[in-house]
């Protein structure tokens, strides 16, 4: 009777030791699965999505340089992607946009012409100023004509270019020129800053009123002058997506770029003034 009774302990104990050994694998293979599952949703929740596509940048002429450069970064860091630019006076720009041109970003040289866009109600929330700039005189090399201050360039025979009134660099040329109470008829109104400076690069002008960061961009190609009322004039520079963008989320991404740190670096090295 002693054998058969203990034999049954024995088997009744390893019964509870496998159902212990069954319940044990069932809470670890639960507790992996739950594991997995839950960095594999913050993993897909997190990854943003692909960009692919063309952007398509409607910019201030002004920006061609240091655009051109964040063009490039920008596809590098988003292979398939190509960043297309059409550069011209701010209000050309605008006026194409609100005419029904398809773009996806406009980045313009003053609130003034960027209001011409939102006032139509063709751009996304409210712009952000990213950069400023400020006028500075641009003459030939050598600076012959020994131009040192605004009124210089009212000098009797000295050809002198400005950018169209309507355009900014001309509006704030013009807003200099009126607080210093001078009188200046140019040898021409050009409708973009590139086109003032280039009368001076090709030695059709003595002298233009354009951007310190167009002086810069020249190189010796013209020597710059700053004069004091530039102070008074300098100019805002917006950016915002446009509402009928046809690539949309590529376009907040080059946005992004632009008024990040690493944006910022390329606009001040080309003589940008920080917002």
């Amino acid at each position: 009777m002693t054998r058969p009774a203990r034999r049954t302990r024995i088997l009744q104990a390893a019964g509870v030791g496998a159902v212990a050994m069954l319940a044990l694998s069932a809470c670890s293979s639960s507790s992996d699965s739950d594991s997995s599952g839950s960095s594999a949703t913050p993993a897909s929740a997190s990854a943003s999505p692909k960009l692919s596509g063309t952007v398509t940048v409607f910019a201030a002429a002004s920006l061609q340089e240091s655009f051109t450069t964040l063009g490039k970064q920008f596809e590098q860091a988003h292979p398939g992607t190509k960043v297309t630019f059409n550069f011209g006076g701010s209000d050309t720009l605008a006026a194409s946009i609100t005419g029904g041109a398809p773009a996806d970003v406009f980045a313009a040289a003053s609130p003034k012409t960027m209001a011409t866009v939102t006032d139509k109600g063709d751009a996304v929330g409210t712009p952000a100023n990213f950069v400023r700039n400020q006028l500075e005189i641009a003459t030939l090399p050598g600076n012959p004509d020994k131009v040192t201050s605004l009124k210089d360039l009212t000098k009797s025979g000295l050809k002198v270019v400005l950018c169209d009134k309507t355009v900014p660099c001309g509006a704030a040329a013009q807003t200099a020129l009126d607080e210093s109470d001078l009188k200046l008829t140019p040898a021409s109104y050009e409708q973009d800053v590139k086109s003032a400076l280039n009368k001076v690069e090709l030695k059709e002008a003595d002298a233009a009123v354009v951007y310190q960061t167009d002086v810069k961009a020249a190189g010796d190609k013209v020597e710059g002058v700053n004069f004091p009322e530039a102070a008074n004039a300098i100019n805002d520079y917006p950016i915002a997506l446009l509402k009928d963008a046809p690539n949309a989320e590529a376009a907040k991404a080059f946005i992004a770029l632009v008024k990040s740190a690493d944006g910022q670096k390329v606009l001040t090295q080309a003589g940008f003034l920080k917002p």
